[in-house]
């Protein structure tokens, strides 16, 4: 009996052996099967761009993406652009590149098929103005979809907004069809036609390399006196309450050679003003030139939390270029970070008139112990040391400044010493901001956004009032003196012309027959340089009277500009 217990048993045994090791080698089989096709498919080296097919190209191959989809073309486009002027000049390269494929552009909502919104991510209030927009596009999508289902509407979000909230804008905005960070306007055409199938289309990967160098922006105004050029992007700097590291990537310029191909591009165009754009234009180096001069020290007092790059050419060699190309060309920069101030780039300025006198020095806080925690690399002290030698290098020269308040743990007694610098500082301009957290930032990870909101909205008011009065006595002071003004166009509701002077001032006066350079007489219109003395002043706007034509070699003909002394004539 026992044996046939055992008997028994091992024929079981053996059963389950059989049918373990015959699903085994099936399995195997099977697994062997997919090892083959997964190494038939593509591999890692198939999703990155390398030295064979640059990044720099007109249509990028995308691996990840089907090749049969087709572009559309004849659609219209209606862009809404928040934020910097960054995220302008990002608009006109998506414009650059979407023209090219087909795409039209509307300013009418009726008529447009694509609605893309240039997002900014720098500060809550700017998200919440997107958001709201959102709103309305949502609503406009869905009575769309009602009245012409042939004719559907699809919203993009670019930018820095995109790649901060990524997926998280596809999951909360059902609505919104494509999601592109900074780095990926050249796959802007796949990704819309991806959404004809239905499909949601996502590309917020970031580039070492991506600067649009070979895309030629086309201006959305192309009457416009004035543009923008980046000539790099992404930042370095890691201030722990700014997101730009995390939105744009690391820092990257341009080649010079294709910024003075732009430049040149505009001044054919008429263009009579150009900013250089970029998060730290001062830090701004091309490798791929090397003028040989030794690399500039920081000053005495600015530290930076990363290693300063070698070689190559750099800002103020950037200026020179640029500032030759068309010397009745204006030339500005924004924004800059006052630890890249070396005496070759404030030479560069004083001595070249077409070279704007306003020069950008963000302080951001005015106490050393809030300096230290927002990561700037400088002291309060090292900060005014700077104010007081670009004042010496570039006599009259004019200053504007970031501030902001409420920073992590800001103390009533750190918060006075950001008023009374803004008291001893003459600033002609100040962008002044209360402090909203982001997430991903340093300070997001280390600090606690602990100064109460109502606090925050009194000391922001404080300062505006201040900044307001000081604007009021530095503008008046100006009355009776004679200004370089370029005309931008016409304000609507009084018909006087609109211009600006060195300081970016707005300075109105009417429209008159005004004496030309050989004694005749002619009207005045935008791009014309005319000498406007001051009559009037508000904190914002001065006002005027054209006195004659002129240009910004004959203006400064027989002084130099520290000898005129800020705008006097």
């Amino acid at each position: 009996m026992a044996l046939l217990q055992r008997t028994q048993r091992f024929l079981r045994l053996s059963s389950k052996y059989i049918f373990y090791t015959c699903r085994c080698f099936s399995d195997a089989t099977k697994l062997t099967s997919r090892r083959d096709k997964i190494k038939q498919g593509p591999g890692l080296k198939d999703f990155i761009i390398g030295d064979s097919e640059p990044v720099l190209l007109d249509r990028p191959h995308i691996p990840y993406l089907p090749e049969n989809v087709t572009f559309a073309s004849k659609r219209k486009v209606y862009f809404d652009v928040y934020g910097c002027q960054m995220n302008l000049n990002d608009t006109e390269i998506v414009w650059s590149i979407l023209k090219k494929e087909g795409f039209e552009k509307t300013e009418i909502e009726d008529e447009a098929d694509i609605f893309l919104v240039m997002t900014c991510a720098i500060r809550e209030g700017a998200e919440s103005k997107i958001w709201h927009r959102l709103d309305h596009l949502r609503g406009f999508k869905r009575r769309r979809a009602l009245k012409n289902k042939e004719k559907p509407v699809k919203i993009g979000l670019l930018g820095c907004m995109a790649e901060r909230l990524k997926t998280k804008l596809i999951e909360k905005e059902k609505a919104v069809d494509v999601v592109a960070g900074p780095d990926s306007y050249r796959d802007l055409p796949r990704l819309l036609a991806l959404t004809d199938s239905g499909q949601t289309a996502v590309n917020v990967l970031l580039s070492l390399d991506e600067t649009y160098a070979d895309v030629v922006p086309v201006r959305l105004n192309q009457d416009s006196v004035s543009a923008f050029i980046s000539i790099m992007r992404g930042c370095d700097n890691m201030c722990t309450y700014c997101i730009v590291p995390f939105t744009r990537g690391r820092e990257r310029s341009r080649r010079a050679a294709s910024i003075l191909d732009e430049v040149r591009h505009l001044a054919e165009q008429g263009v009579k003003e150009v900013t250089l754009l970029g998060q730290n234009v001062n830090s701004y180096r091309d490798a791929s030139a090397d003028t040989g001069r030794c690399d500039t020290k920081l000053a005495k007092g600015f530290k930076t939390v990363y290693k300063s790059k070698k070689g190559g050419l750099r800002f103020a060699d950037l200026l020179e270029q640029v500032s030759a190309v068309d010397p009745e060309m204006r030339i500005r920069f924004t924004a800059a970070h006052p630890k890249d101030f070396p005496d070759e780039v404030l030479d560069i300025v004083n001595d070249r008139p077409n070279m704007c006198k306003l020069l950008h020095l963000p302080a951001q806080a005015g106490s050393s112990a809030v300096l230290q925690r927002m990561r700037r690399g400088y002291s309060r002290e090292a900060y005014l040391d700077l104010v007081r030698h670009v004042q010496r290098r570039i006599p009259g020269v004019g200053l504007s400044t970031d501030m902001i308040c409420g920073f992590c743990g800001e103390t009533d007694e750190e918060f006075e010493e950001t008023m009374t610098l803004l008291q001893q500082v003459d600033y002609n301009v100040a962008f002044l901001f209360p402090y909203s957290m982001r997430e991903k930032t340093a300070a997001h990870r280390r600090y606690q956004d602990d100064v109460p909101e109502q606090v925050k909205k009194q000391r922001h008011a404080r300062m505006i009032d201040l900044y307001r009065q000081k604007s009021q006595t530095l503008n008046e002071a100006e009355i009776g003196n004679t200004h370089l003004v370029l005309i931008e166009g016409a304000v609507h509701k009084t018909g006087q012309l609109l211009g600006r002077n060195e300081f970016y001032l707005k300075v109105v006066f009417e429209q008159q027959e005004i004496l030309t350079q050989d004694n005749s007489k002619k009207t005045m219109k935008p791009g014309d340089y005319v000498a406007v003395k001051i009559v009037g002043a508000k904190a914002s706007v001065l006002s005027g009277i054209a006195l004659y034509h002129t240009s910004i070699s004959e203006f400064y003909r027989e002084v130099s500009w520290g000898e005129r002394n800020v705008l006097r004539v």
